[in-house]
């Protein structure tokens, strides 16, 4: 018989502690759950479609937004839309699990807490002929390459990983190039240093978007014009604190179901942190666009911790 939950952590979160606390935490005669540990990267992709396949009712992503991500598209291109999927945030940066109200969860493991499911939208990124789902943000630009500063670093995790991952970028790759940017009806031409699309409410630990739904079916955009890097310093602490301007000349923020870009340069970017393009592959023109509900989520139900819940959200399915 098959177990009712598929647990696939990654060895390596939280330092090696998570792999001790989840076993202790899966013994538990009210858990039923199954340890699948992943060996590489991309590896919890293929055990979460494999666990859809086998007939599991609840896939577990433990671990940090990289097996979120990974666990989140297996459950995806499986098909099936039944399967629930859970975040224990075992990992040193957690936006997903923020977002969805779930920050609680490691301290209340042993009560095995009741949960509602809610179902929320999933963005398609398409770069280059590659597919990928993004469940937490996507970003195009000095973003990317932020992400790709961040793979360099090993000693830090979370916040402090982005912010020195940021000032490198910020000295190794800060351009401007023409960008063409479309967002459902409405269309921006010219320099453009960053584009964040974001489902949830944090990219990289910075809460960029404090309002985003992951219910309401649209992108909460910001569209960084021909800033310099004087702005980015100065408003550093200001994307930590989920404070930025939002009257400023030269970054665009709103709501888009669909975004494209045109850009005269190679484009970077990444989907919840895992890169689809880089500049090496001279890809120029990208697409996102909303799945509305595409994902079965488990919450808290409303006040239970006093956990957030998704802004709109409703749950109780």
């Amino acid at each position: 018989m098959t177990p009712a939950t598929c647990v696939i952590y990654n060895p390596a979160a939280g330092r090696g502690r998570a792999e001790a606390l989840l076993k202790e935490f899966t013994a538990n005669p009210g858990v039923h759950g199954e340890l699948r540990p992943t060996t590489a990267p991309g590896h919890a992709e293929e055990l979460a479609r494999a666990a859809a396949d086998e007939g599991f009712a609840r896939v577990v992503a433990a671990g940090g937004d990289g097996t979120v991500h990974e666990v989140a598209n297996g459950l995806i291109r499986s098909g099936r839309r039944d399967v629930v999927f859970s975040t224990w945030p075992v990992g040193s940066a957690n936006d997903y699990a923020y977002t969805l109200g779930l920050t609680a969860w490691w301290a209340k493991r042993a009560e095995n807490p009741p949960m509602e499911t809610l179902d929320v939208d999933v963005a398609r990124v398409t770069a280059g002929g590659r597919e990928r789902y993004a469940v937490n943000a996507a970003g195009v630009g000095f973003n990317g390459m932020v992400t790709v500063e961040s793979r360099k670093i090993r000693s830090l995790r979370g916040m402090p990983l982005y912010t020195l991952a940021f000032l490198k970028a910020m000295v190794r790759h800060f351009a401007t190039p023409r960008m063409r940017v479309r967002f459902d009806d409405t269309e921006y031409s010219g320099p453009a240093l960053a584009l964040t699309l974001c489902l949830a409410q944090r990219e990289g630990g910075f809460p960029l978007m404090p309002a985003a739904d992951l219910t309401d079916g649209k992108l909460d955009y910001m569209l960084a014009t021909k800033l310099r890097r004087w702005h980015l310093l100065r408003y550093l602490p200001a994307m930590a604190t989920g404070t930025l301007p939002t009257n400023h000349p030269l970054i665009r923020l709103g709501r888009a179901a669909r975004v494209t870009v045109e850009s005269d340069a190679p484009l970077c970017a990444h989907a919840d942190g895992e890169l689809v393009c880089v500049p090496a592959d001279g890809v120029t023109e990208l697409a996102v666009e909303v799945l509305p509900g595409r994902l079965r989520v488990e919450v808290y139900p409303p006040g239970l911790y006093g956990g957030r819940r998704p802004p709109g959200g409703t749950g109780g399915r």
